[in-house]
């Protein structure tokens, strides 16, 4: 055996179940596809984790007990795909901030802004790649063989049991307990046209190329169940004129909660004041994506301007909406025409009667205008006026292998592979649905990376 688990996969789920796996006192070897610089996965543009707590203390400005934290993840989307794992996810995640920190995380004091977290998340100090060299140098003090520019492209089946995998570069490792870990397959366009069809090739990946679900191509050819969605996706919008790969957070838009978005013919299509952003953000790569030609634009005035994170590549910015649209390409009679609606609706809504604020849904709503914008509705009047174009932004893909609560990657005969356990967004569709709540995916490849590692050692050990 070249180990005792063998964890293929390079972010927070597969390090959490690693130095888990050290911890019980196993030989740990960790299979990296990316190189040093680029290792880490999604989980390198990653801020916060949200954990149900008591108590605030000095990284937290107040409690988030289990209830509101399970209510919460109970109104993203459709709700939990299994709501008996998703609640012990909710459970586990209580403890997890202590194990993070005795582990090598470092926290920073609650930061305010458009997403309201202060209260219900934990940020990392150095956001998410900051966290993870934590880990990388605390999983080499704890013996952790790390292997980078190792892409697995196969694994080998003895009946119920993974008797090794494949390396691109030819060679076999074996390991009594593998732990997949690897991520889902949002980088794989070709795959994603399967249920997209060719509006996949108006998709954005906010992370690295490498993630192309290979190791679950492999376990789903085997004969795993699948858990999620073939279309979910955790999606947000992000600038039009961001980069196809690893754009990351900094080009999220955080500016429609604050005007309105339009699609190509400039028409309005969702609420943009539906919920707060925490709870909604992630529902806009999705919308986006559904839209002509996968692309929308935000747009917004002077009187919110500077309110939120600034978009990174700037804004396109007019005196008047006629102008504006020309500067986009867009219909300039269209465009004036949707504005001017949704300013009359604003009108005769109760917007006036109420203070607006972004710290929680103010009932400024419009009225006799579908879609209707429910919370945070001003009229647009105050030039100049700005607007960037988005893109469906995807983060990761929802389906996945079906486990155990105990990690285990369960088998469509009905039982489960003897070796083999899962982590992270390779089996996030155990959990997520269609929605989204901020900090959560983190959370998933907190706690079942701690499954994970834990039931590989007892497999692997005796």
């Amino acid at each position: 055996m070249n180990a005792d688990v063998l964890v293929v996969g390079g972010g927070n789920a597969a390090l959490v179940s690693a130095l888990t796996a050290a911890d019980g006192g196993a030989r740990v070897l960790l299979l990296e596809r990316a190189p040093t610089h680029f290792r880490g996965g999604n989980s390198r543009h990653t801020r916060n984790i949200r954990c149900a707590h008591d108590t605030g203390d000095e990284f937290t400005t107040g409690s988030y007990p289990f209830a509101e934290l399970w209510r919460d993840l109970c109104t993203v989307g459709d709700g939990p795909s299994d709501e008996r794992l998703a609640e012990l996810t909710v459970r586990q995640s209580t403890d997890a901030p202590a194990w993070m920190a005795a582990h090598g995380a470092h926290w920073q004091q609650a930061l305010s802004g458009t997403l309201n977290l202060a209260r219900t998340n934990r940020f990392f100090l150095g956001g998410g790649k900051a966290l993870l060299n934590s880990y990388y140098r605390t999983a080499d003090r704890a013996g952790v063989r790390i292997e980078y520019d190792t892409r697995v492209t196969r694994l080998e089946w003895d009946g119920d049991t993974c008797t090794g995998v494949r390396t691109e570069d030819g060679r076999r490792v074996r390991a009594a307990s593998v732990i997949c870990a690897s991520g889902g397959f949002e980088a794989n366009l070709a795959w994603l046209q399967r249920y997209w069809g060719k509006a996949a090739e108006g998709f954005q990946v906010r992370g690295p190329a490498y993630n192309e679900g290979c190791v679950l191509w492999e376990l789903l050819d085997a004969g795993a169940q699948h858990a999620g969605q073939e279309r979910g996706f955790h999606a947000v919008a992000v600038d039009a004129r961001g980069p196809q790969y690893d754009g990351g957070i900094a080009t999220r838009i955080d500016a429609i909660p604050f005007g309105i978005v339009v699609d190509r013919y400039g028409r309005r299509f969702y609420d943009e004041g539906e919920d707060i952003w925490p709870k909604r953000y992630a529902i806009w790569g999705r919308n986006i994506a559904l839209r002509p030609g996968q692309i929308a634009y935000a747009l917004w005035d002077t009187k919110v301007q500077g309110a939120f994170l600034p978009p990174m590549y700037g804004t396109y910015t007019a005196r008047t909406v006629e102008e504006l649209a020309v500067s986009l390409g867009l219909d300039a009679r269209h465009l004036a025409g949707t504005v001017g609606a949704f300013n009359a609706a604003v009108d005769r809504g109760d917007a006036a009667s109420r203070p607006f604020t972004m710290a929680w849904p103010d009932g400024r709503a419009t009225a006799g205008l579908e879609p209707p914008k429910s919370n945070w509705a001003q009229r647009l009047d105050t030039p100049p006026y700005h607007a960037v174009p988005m893109r469906p932004g995807i983060t990761f893909t929802y389906l996945g292998v079906a486990v155990t609560d105990r990690a285990r990657v369960r088998r469509v005969d009905g039982g489960v592979f003897r070796n083999v356990f899962a982590a992270g967004e390779i089996m996030s569709g155990n959990i997520l649905s269609t929605g989204y709540l901020a900090g959560f995916g983190m959370t998933i490849g907190t706690v079942w990376g701690r499954i994970a590692g834990t039931e590989a050692v007892r497999h692997a050990l005796g």
